[in-house]
């Protein structure tokens, strides 16, 4: 749905009544998406919590391989973002014939940086021993990120294809797909985490196989809802019949690639953030792994509206009503805000409790809830950047982002990480406020950014 509201100046006062349109478009998109990014990262986090209870050196080695494959999947994911509002702008303008041409150009893309990736993935394997945990950290670390690895291809093709059909508004198939991959990672978990049933007792490598079959599941549940599915099967269809393009491919590639940057960015502060906490001990790198999971947990939530957003500004972007535009850009902000303060509130009153649903360790669940009580503040300003971020996403703004992450992540806040956690011996929490001040800065940025895109418009 596109949204006229163009003989309003962009910079008009708007009533409040004036958004609850945008509020019920952008949730009717969002929830779909909000449930598929939970889906995505309950798979890591329900290892976590399955794998706690089997030991806290378990846990430490599935945190220490997950932030490290995280890197490489986010970056992958970046990629795929960025034909979602070329579609949508396509779709938006009702130029049918050229969002095939994108689908067909932007699988093709995605397959061929999903298998050069993978190779990067499977050759950081080699270096883990050198990245500064403990022997016992390692040694589990290390088979559970190979398998991780070999889920990757298939993680990769499935987000094309989602990212396809969040272009032209459909946000339900992946929605349906994640559940039910989330249900069989559960299923396998437990079988092979435990040995149940007269299956193998794998521990944390059971954890890895079961994402590994789950993730195989989601592009061959996709194919078959293709298949069955004559209105969107037709897309494929057009789509085998379109011309490879280098024009397209290098398109989609100049958004992609600064939007992979751009998340890889965070990505990346956040696993040397992790990197630094297991210098300080498996204690306090199973506790980060805890608190980060929550904070995901939500961040996840925030990333599902948020893409929603983007959805909304390219298809308003394609009929180049900015007003409208803006006002779908603030409704999706004000949910976020409303959001993540509710959660941070939360975490601050049951940051004593929440821990226990991942480990019985009390020196994890006392670090872990001082955690916590910073993870409600930063909060806040994870959803601003999120949401301000995927705005800029959806105006096809991506390049200055790009830059405006690297400074606010790497020049400040991982510097500020170290020198709170090892110079000023503030441990864990040090880390953490590095976080909150990177977090705080990118937000003002991107939203900055936005304000000043809107007055070229005007």
């Amino acid at each position: 749905m596109v949204f006229v509201v163009s003989e309003k100046p962009i910079f008009a006062r708007v009533k409040l009544a004036d958004y609850i349109p945008f509020y019920k478009r952008n949730l009717r998109l969002a929830l779909p998406v909000v449930v598929s990014q939970i889906g995505q990262v309950s798979v890591s986090l329900i290892d976590n919590m399955m794998v706690g209870h089997v030991g806290t050196t378990e846990l430490a080695a599935a945190s220490f391989a997950n932030n490290v494959f995280m890197i490489g999947m986010f970056f992958g994911m970046g990629i795929t973002f960025g034909i979602t509002p070329l579609i949508g702008n396509s779709f938006g303008n009702g130029k049918m014939n050229e969002v095939v041409v994108w689908l067909k150009n932007g699988i093709f893309t995605h397959l061929v940086a999903a298998l050069g990736l993978g190779l990067i993935m499977f050759g950081i394997y080699f270096l883990l021993p050198f990245m500064g945990q403990t022997p016992a950290v390692t040694e589990l670390a290390k088979p559970y990120f190979l398998l991780l690895c070999l889920s990757y291809i298939p993680f990769m093709l499935f987000f094309s294809v989602k990212q396809f059909f969040e272009g032209i508004g459909n946000t339900k198939i992946a929605m349906h797909i994640t559940i039910a991959a989330n249900l069989i990672n559960i299923i396998f978990n437990y079988l092979l985490i435990y040995g149940k049933f007269g299956f193998p007792e794998m521990g944390l490598n059971g954890a890895g196989v079961g994402t590994l079959i789950s993730r195989i599941a989601m592009p061959l549940l996709f194919f078959i809802y293709i298949i069955k599915t004559p209105g969107f099967k037709s897309y494929f269809v057009l789509a085998h019949q379109q011309p490879f393009s280098k024009q397209k491919i290098f398109s989609i590639l100049r958004i992609g690639i600064p939007i992979a940057f751009q998340i890889i960015v965070e990505v990346i502060a956040f696993g040397i953030g992790a990197i630094m906490m297991g210098w300080l001990g498996e204690v306090q790198l199973a506790a980060h792994q805890v608190a980060i999971g929550m904070a995901s947990f939500t961040y996840m939530i925030s990333l599902g509206i948020s893409q929603a957003n983007t959805i909304s500004v390219s298809h308003q972007m394609g009929v180049k009503d900015y007003k409208a535009l803006k006002m779908a850009a603030f409704a999706s902000t004000q949910l976020v805000l409303v959001f993540m303060s509710l959660m941070g509130i939360l975490f601050i009153f049951t940051r004593n409790y929440l821990p226990f649903l991942f480990t019985a360790d009390p020196e994890v669940v006392k670090i872990a809830s001082g955690l916590l009580i910073i993870g409600a503040i930063f909060q806040v300003f994870d959803g601003l950047q999120v949401v301000m971020l995927s705005t800029l996403r959806g105006m096809a703004d991506v390049r200055l982002p790009m830059f405006m992450a690297f400074f606010a992540y790497l020049v400040l806040g991982i510097p500020t990480s170290y020198l709170l956690a090892f110079k000023l011996m503030l441990g864990p929490q040090g880390i953490w406020y590095g976080y909150l001040l990177g977090l705080g800065i990118a937000g003002i940025l991107f939203y900055l950014r936005f304000q000043y895109n809107l007055k070229k418009k005007a």
